[in-house]
């Protein structure tokens, strides 16, 4: 038996899209990389949410069968609304992923998850051989953490032990990020809240510091990982 009205009929991108012609052109050259058969990791953002709309094109186009692993609620919502099947990485393994950043260096360094969805787009991408990630000229800095603090992943009831140590590894500041337009703060896609920590010096070691810290689930910054920018 069918539902007689669907409450997902069409979900669309909630806020302003900044540079959206210029995103809209990376999603079409990401769209055409796309092959018969291939499970692809789907980041979160607004990149990411054009670049899925223009892969769903192709497949309704070229009757393609792919399959999306999803880095969060809302593109797992908006594949499930464009017909695309998704999986997880319990399943299936990504031929290739894409995904968004907040900030970009020379050297590739990221920072991402303002979406809170950072620790699954962190698995994505450590399990697929090719990375996409794709930005915008206003993603590119001279230094990490230049116009976006580094959000760590916290479990609940570490928050304050996380940022007295934080504090100790030279941490400018700790705040707990709150949710706009509801008291409380932001929950990941992992069940757990973010810390939004700004340093003055990233240094190569710092993700991996971060994450030796009892409570740290995972972090925002990305270094070392295998990824091709697509701007």
């Amino acid at each position: 038996m069918n539902w007689d009205e669907k409450v997902l009929q069409k979900i669309e991108w909630n806020g302003e899209i900044n540079n959206i012609e210029q995103k809209i052109k990376i999603a079409k050259r990401i769209a055409s990389k796309v092959k018969q058969g291939d499970i692809i990791g789907v980041g979160s953002g607004s990149t990411s949410f054009i670049t899925i709309k223009e892969i769903s094109k192709r497949v309704i186009e070229e009757k393609l069968n792919i399959i999306a692993i999803p880095t969060s609620h809302e593109i797992n919502l908006l594949c499930l609304q464009l017909g695309i099947p998704t999986t997880t990485l319990l399943d299936k393994k990504p031929d290739w992923s894409f995904d968004g950043a907040d900030e970009v260096n020379s050297k590739n360094w990221l920072i991402k998850g303002r979406g809170g969805a950072m620790f699954r787009e962190k698995l994505n991408i450590v399990n697929s051989k090719q990375n996409y990630i794709l930005v915008d000229e206003t993603k590119f800095v001279k230094n990490i953490c230049d116009n976006f603090p580094i959000p760590v992943e916290t479990y609940p009831n570490a928050i304050n032990y996380v940022r007295q140590e934080l504090i100790k590894m030279g941490a400018e500041s700790v705040t707990l990020r709150l949710a706009k337009g509801k008291d409380g703060p932001v929950i990941t896609e992992g069940q757990n809240v973010i810390l939004d920590v700004i340093f003055k010096n990233v240094e190569e070691n710092l993700e991996k510091n971060l994450k030796n810290i009892v409570g740290v689930i995972e972090t925002g910054l990305f270094i070392g990982y295998n990824v091709t920018i697509e701007k």
